[in-house]
């Protein structure tokens, strides 16, 4: 078992491997694709993404520490709403609010349209929302909820004590926010902005539409515009330890937040202070902003192209369409939430279980940490990684067809998604064995149970709701996986992410409209859950 178990880390593990692999023995042509990067592209590359990493790090910090600190430490009109609220732009991938704002607010777009029309003027009104300023405000409205999310769970239990005493000192409200709680809450920030970095850079949908030039759109440029793979290894490798450098950050915030946690006072909250005037009405304004612009607008607009697009009688439209796109994502997506599940709770009885001795016993932890960083890596590398091994094995033995295996099918696609997201099941399938006691193992076994018989007797019923959440988070975001479905989906076989990314592309905006809902909604299942979560009493002090 653990040596099956082992065998299928290590194969989840290959694309990361195939790219760092890439530099090994590298040769002079190698050498002098990278030279001509470096002269070419390769600076643009790395300066625009980093633009573009500093701005989205500066916005979603300011607005998720901000609207964090009013919801845990204040009490205004609208407070309980504003703390699920807040959460609704997790469920808004990056691109399909690329897509509205641009149908919303481009030169042609109804809104500039219709203010010309009033006003009088020639020229456009705003600078174009496609261009890296955009992608920044956009990136910032979908992804401050990490920092929101944080942040509150540290501002509403760690600063509890050391608030009251501040309060007793003489200090005032606003000196006991800066002073004490948000440095005590300084951990959660990082972490958080750590986890928008990584999807910042993980993202193709955005920089792509916006003709961005960042690593992850050179990556599909080298390989499929240039059809070089060397160099799409080489800026693979680049992006993966950019990436790997914020994991460490964020792995060092997590662990001086737990270390913080255990010196609170858990089950309680920080009491909130009482807003009035001027300062409840800048409040609910504040909290109401990112929730309008980054979930309500868009979706209230994606609702209106969709009414114009029906209403104008679209050539070419069909539901059925619509429900082979809708049937491969969720066949894909189910398919792969199943495996990485059933991969989940193996790997957590495995390592929940005495190790025997050997190299496998020993590994197999470790097999199982590497597997947990598969989130981090972008769907750029992982579609690479994946190509990489299989073009060296298709050029030496052609006879084996190596490249049917994985290009163009459906085994290529459900192994990228479990290289990505088998992190997020064993996540929740840990945090779910960490809640069985250890005697409750003893104590079947002590009745003579075998291994079979504690998982599924014992071990499967309790762990029910752990399994479902992590089915779930899975299946959420295999709907909204974008840059390596496109490049490893069967043909013919398109998700809805590809096919609302494609249209888009085409300058369709209005037929991209349904299957970009129809990804928001889904999206809200796991942002609902969550938000049923933080409400319970004691959700935070767990």
């Amino acid at each position: 078992m653990r040596g099956l178990l082992l065998a299928v880390c290590a194969v989840l593990a290959l694309p990361v491997l195939s790219v760092l692999g890439s530099w090994l023995g590298t040769d002079a042509q190698a050498l002098a694709v990278l030279r001509h990067q470096a002269q070419t592209v390769l600076p643009g590359y790395a300066l625009e993404s980093l633009w573009l990493s500093l701005a989205v790090a500066v916005g979603v910090a300011l607005l998720g520490v901000s609207t964090a600190a009013l919801v845990a430490l204040c009490r205004f009109p609208g407070r309980g709403v504003a703390e699920w609220a807040l959460l609704l732009p997790m469920a808004m991938p990056a691109y399909v609010l690329a897509y509205a704002y641009t149908d919303a607010l481009q030169y042609s777009g109804p809104v500039q349209t219709w203010l010309r029309e009033r006003t009088g003027a020639q020229g456009a009104l705003w600078p174009d929302i496609r261009s890296l300023g955009g992608a920044v405000a956009l990136f910032t409205l979908c992804l401050y909820p990490y920092v929101y999310l944080l942040t509150r769970v540290a501002l509403g239990e760690r600063a509890v004590h050391l608030l009251e005493a501040a309060r007793l000192m003489g200090a005032g409200a606003l000196r006991r926010v800066l002073r004490v709680a948000l440095p005590l809450a300084r951990p959660a920030v990082m972490a958080g902005v750590a986890l928008a970095l990584m999807e910042t850079l993980a993202d193709y949908g955005v920089g792509a539409y916006f003709g961005l030039g960042t690593f992850t759109t050179g990556i599909y440029r080298a390989w499929l515009s240039m059809n070089d793979a060397v160099a799409a290894a080489q800026l693979s490798s680049v992006l993966l330890v950019v990436v790997a450098l914020l994991l460490a950050l964020e792995r060092r915030a997590q662990a001086r937040l737990r270390f913080a946690a255990g010196r609170g006072t858990p089950g309680r909250e920080a009491q909130p202070m009482p807003l009035h005037g001027l300062a409840a009405a800048l409040a609910v304004l504040w909290c109401a902003l990112p929730v309008l612009l980054g979930f309500v607008l868009p979706v209230g607009w994606l609702g209106a192209m969709l009414v114009r697009e029906w209403a104008a009688g679209a050539e070419g439209w069909s539901w059925l369409r619509f429900a082979d796109w809708a049937w491969a994502s969720f066949r894909l997506a189910a398919l792969a939430a199943v495996l990485a599940t059933a991969l989940a709770l193996a790997l957590g009885f495995a390592l929940r279980r005495p190790a025997a001795g050997g190299a496998t016993g020993r590994a197999l932890p470790l097999a199982a940490r590497l597997l947990s960083l598969g989130y981090a890596v972008p769907g750029a590398v992982v579609a690479i990684g994946l190509m990489l091994p299989v073009g060296w094995l298709q050029a030496r033995w052609p006879q084996l067809g190596a490249a049917g295996f994985v290009t163009g099918t459906l085994a290529g696609v459900v192994l990228a998604y479990l290289v990505r997201f088998s992190a997020v099941a064993l996540q929740s399938v840990e945090a779910g064995y960490a809640r069985v006691p250890m005697a409750v193992d003893e104590t079947t076994r002590m009745l003579g149970a075998g291994a079979g018989r504690l998982f599924w007797q014992v071990h499967l019923p309790l762990m029910r709701r752990p399994a479902l959440a992590a089915a779930l988070l899975v299946f959420v975001d295999t709907m909204k996986e974008l840059p390596a479905t496109l490049v490893l989906r069967p043909f013919g076989s398109d998700t809805l992410a590809v096919v609302a990314y494609n249209l888009a592309r085409d300058e369709r905006l209005a037929e991209a409209a349904l299957p970009s809902v129809a990804i928001v909604l889904v999206g809200l299942l796991p942002v609902v859950m969550l938000a049923r979560t933080m409400n319970r009493p004691g959700a935070d002090a767990a």
